[in-house]
């Protein structure tokens, strides 16, 4: 998941998009593609802050997710966090998020009658 939130402000974090990885590796390579994209664009404290990370944080990132542990990366420009939340669930999918329609299974599902 990645957040933004602004630092000036007493709000809450903004949830700005999710992505469902099917591994550690995945997710992990999904946010170092994120911060190769925005790091032209970040101020040069910033942009250290995401190199950083690519070079060195990376590593115990990926460690962590072996061992099933939440792990969070995180880059401030001006007065704005943006915060990469990566953590391990221990459920399957039920189903697909993309799209407008629910898929055809969805159809045949009845709920019991309550007694």
């Amino acid at each position: 998941m990645a957040n933004s939130k602004r630092l000036t402000e007493g709000k809450r974090p903004v949830l700005r998009a999710s992505f469902d990885a099917y591994s550690a590796p995945q997710a992990d390579r999904w946010v170092a593609v994120a911060l190769r994209t925005i790091s032209p664009a970040l101020d040069p404290n910033a942009s250290d802050e995401a190199w950083d990370w690519l070079y060195s944080g990376r590593i115990e990132t990926r460690r962590a997710l072996l061992h099933t542990q939440p792990c969070t990366v995180s880059v401030t420009q001006a007065s704005t966090r943006i915060t990469w939340t990566i953590r391990p669930v221990l459920f399957l999918p039920l189903t697909h998020r993309q799209g407008i329609e629910l898929p055809a299974c969805t159809q045949e599902f009845t709920p019991h009658a309550s007694d």
